[in-house]
C-alpha cells in the first residue's frame, strides 16, 4: 500500500499564512489544519502554541529574490534596465512582506527575537544595494556620487508605494506599478547616469 505523501511544515505554515492575513490572529487553528488537509493535532505537534505558528508563518524571507537577481547584474547589460528590473523585484517582495509585517504588529506586542532580524533585514537590503551601487560606480557605469542616499531613495519609494496600496486598496494608486517603477528609475538617472567623455 503506498504511503499518504507527508506534508511538510512549509506548507503548513502557507495555509496558516493565508488565513492568518485574512482573518487576523482570531483565524483557527482547526481551520488551518482543514487548509493544510492535517488534523489540528498534527500542527501542535510541530509547533508549540498558536503564537508560535503566528510568527513563523509571517516569517520574512532570509535571502530574497531580488538580492539573488542583483547578484548576477554586476557590471552585466543595461544597468538603467536592470535597476528597473530589481526595483520591480524588490516592489513584490515588499508587496509579499509588507502585509506580514502589518499582521505581526497588529499583535501589540513588540516582534519576537526574530523581529530583531526584520530590522538587520532592512538595514540588511540598504547595505546590498549600496554595495551594488557601488561596484557599477568603480565600474564607471554610475556617476561618482553616494550610492548609500540613491539606495535609500529607491528602497523607501518602493515601499511607500506598496504601504500606500496596503491601506487603500480600493481605491489604488493612479499610476501602475511597472510605470511608477519606469518613472523612479528614470528621474534618479539624470543624476546618477555616467558622464560622457
Amino acid at each position: 500500500m503506498a504511503r499518504t505523501p507527508k506534508i511538510t511544515n512549509q506548507q503548513i505554515l502557507e495555509a496558516a499564512r493565508e488565513l492568518f492575513l485574512q482573518q487576523g490572529f482570531g483565524a483557527s487553528t482547526i481551520e488551518i489544519a482543514q487548509r493544510a488537509g492535517i488534523s489540528e493535532a498534527s500542527i501542535f505537534k510541530r509547533f508549540s502554541t498558536k503564537e508560535e505558528l503566528f510568527y513563523m508563518s509571517m516569517g520574512i524571507p532570509e535571502k530574497p529574490l531580488w538580492m539573488q537577481e542583483l547578484e548576477s547584474l554586476s557590471g552585466k547589460g543595461d544597468l538603467k534596465e536592470n535597476l528597473i528590473q530589481v526595483c520591480l523585484q524588490i516592489l513584490e517582495f515588499h508587496r509579499e512582506i509588507m502585509p506580514r509585517l502589518m499582521m505581526l504588529r497588529s499583535r501589540g506586542k513588540p516582534l519576537p527575537e526574530k523581529g530583531n532580524r526584520l530590522a538587520s533585514k532592512s538595514i540588511r537590503d540598504v547595505k546590498v544595494l549600496t554595495a551594488f551601487l557601488e561596484r557599477e560606480i568603480e565600474q564607471g557605469r554610475l556617476r561618482l556620487g553616494d550610492p548609500n542616499t540613491v539606495a535609500l531613495i529607491l528602497l523607501g519609494s518602493l515601499m511607500n508605494y506598496v504601504f500606500l496600496e496596503q491601506i487603500n486598496p480600493e481605491e489604488g494608486i493612479t499610476t501602475d506599478a511597472p510605470i511608477f517603477v519606469q518613472g523612479l528609475v528614470e528621474i534618479l538617472w539624470q543624476g546618477i547616469a555616467p558622464t560622457q567623455d
